[in-house]
């Protein structure tokens, strides 16, 4: 008789981004450039915004600076851009699909999770309002940090607030940019891409969504990395 494999143990952690993955805020993102351009008379496109994707906030308003074509600086830019959408979101949250029931299913087997976003804490905290209290055991955002994402900084930083060793946690992101700063940090990423194309690698895992997946699977992510 041949007994079933053990299960695989489950994350020490998990590790979430925040824009475009537990929340789908990049058209929120998107719809304040194209109002700050048409401000200050400036240009912007889409493929400009995709680039932007995932960047820290004071490297996109100098990239906003120079390719809008508006004359403020990036601290402005940043601030004006926060506005915007902290607006949006006290109007509404838009949670990516089965980003909320993962939270739910995580807690319920005691894994910790913490938040690694470059978005600014005042960003932030509408968001988490609309969460549990003590969802994140660590929250790590932009203006915590020396270095952005792809800088593994951010991911450091979440892995050592729950004391543990990146490579026992679990990433996910859905950016290029989010998952050069995981890996290079030590983690093991979940790859579920949105707005932008990731692409393949060594410590990274891909899904097509969040939907249906629980812990036990994230173990198995942790335990087959590449």
């Amino acid at each position: 008789m041949t007994l079933p494999a053990p299960p695989h143990p489950l994350p020490a952690a998990v590790l979430w981004d925040m824009d475009g993955t537990l929340v789908d805020t990049e058209p929120y993102w998107i719809a304040t450039e194209y109002e700050m351009a048409e401000r200050y008379g400036g240009t912007w496109s889409h493929e400009h915004a995709m680039n932007l994707v995932g960047n820290a906030l004071l490297e996109s308003g100098d990239y906003i600076r120079v390719h809008m074509g508006i004359d403020r600086t990036p601290q402005q830019i940043v601030d004006e851009l926060l506005d915007g959408v902290v607006a949006r979101v006290e109007e509404e949250v838009p949670w990516r699909p089965g980003a909320r029931e993962l939270l739910t299913d995580l807690h319920a087997h005691g894994v910790p999770c913490a938040l690694v976003t470059m978005s600014w804490q005042r960003f932030v905290t509408p968001i988490l309002s609309r969460l549990p209290a003590g969802t994140f055991a660590s929250v790590v955002t932009g203006d915590r940090v020396e270095f952005g994402k792809p800088h593994p900084e951010p991911y450091l930083t979440a892995a050592a607030e729950l004391g543990l060793h990146p490579g026992q946690c679990l990433a996910i992101e859905d950016s290029n940019t989010g998952a050069k700063s995981a890996v290079a940090a030590g983690c093991t990423v979940l790859c579920v891409p949105n707005h932008v194309p990731i692409l393949e690698g060594d410590g990274r895992v891909f899904a097509d969504s969040l939907v249906g997946l629980d812990p036990p699977a994230l173990g198995r992510m942790l335990a087959r990395k590449g």
